[in-house]
């Protein structure tokens, strides 16, 4: 069946930096478009950042530009988001989703920064 697993989620400081990762299966991942979106607590969720099917075209909401890094890798059906100088307004629930022929999601990641 279809799986979006991530993992990468945690507690860090201000300033710190986490990487998730993304592990799909059961679905043709290199033909799908791979999103990362996020929800805080009473929040409506948001999209983060987006990768092309082949990692060629990526885009960010102002909020992460030039703090996140989105990345994919076709070979090990694994979308990554690498994420540094992290903000107390970065704490939410971090959530893969994968757009093609159909949606899915997976099922989420707490990331909390706080000191």
């Amino acid at each position: 069946q279809v799986q979006l697993v991530e993992s990468g989620g945690g507690l860090v400081q201000p300033g710190g930096s986490l990487r998730l990762s993304c592990a799909g299966s059961g679905f043709t991942f290199s033909s799908y478009r791979m999103s990362w979106y996020r929800q805080a607590p009473g929040k409506e969720r948001e999209l983060v950042a987006i990768i092309s099917k082949t990692g060629g075209s990526t885009n960010y909401v102002d909020s992460v530009k030039g703090r996140f890094t989105i990345s994919r890798d076709n070979a090990k059906n694994t979308v990554y988001l690498q994420m540094h100088s992290l903000k107390p307004e970065d704490t939410a629930v971090y959530y893969c989703n994968a757009n093609g022929l159909y949606a899915y999601w997976g099922q989420g990641t707490q990331v909390t920064v706080s000191s």
